[in-house]
């Protein structure tokens, strides 16, 4: 079952840290941790990946990290990045890889995928929002349409 709740609050992105967001864009860090010199984040720990992050194989990594967001209640995620971002700004769930080509891939397509999914919305790729989330540019190879 999917609840849109867009138009009720803000509009979710993903990004890397190194990314150049308008100031209107809170940045949320969904990052094990954060660039030292980074200010003026919040923190989402439950999109974070857990102990297995870099050691476990692509499929076990996607395995693990969908199991821990299936135990997550998308709704009130969503209603705790509407209260971080004060209902008024777009929020982009950041972490340290940067958009690639090829074989990279990267946590926070998983949790983009899977917020689109659960509450009927899009949540891109800031720059590439042009792309259907099926190509988030982040996806691992596996998951991405044109595999």
């Amino acid at each position: 079952m999917t609840t849109s709740v867009a138009p009720h609050g803000p509009r979710i992105v993903t990004a890397s840290w190194l990314a150049s967001l308008p100031q209107d864009v809170l940045r949320v860090s969904i990052s094990r941790g954060a660039p030292r010199q980074q200010r003026g984040f919040r923190k989402l720990s439950a999109l974070a990946p857990g102990a297995y992050f870099r050691s476990v194989s692509e499929a076990e990594y996607i395995r693990l990290y969908s199991q821990q967001l299936a135990e997550l209640d998308p709704v009130a995620l969503y209603g705790e990045l509407s209260k971080m971002a004060r209902g008024n700004r777009s929020v982009a769930l950041c972490c340290f890889e940067r958009p690639a080509t090829d074989d990279g891939w990267c946590h926070r397509s998983l949790a983009a995928t899977w917020l689109a999914a659960k509450l009927d919305m899009i949540v891109p790729e800031f720059g590439y929002e042009h792309l259907a989330q099926d190509e988030h540019p982040m996806l691992p190879p596996s998951l991405r349409r044109s595999a």
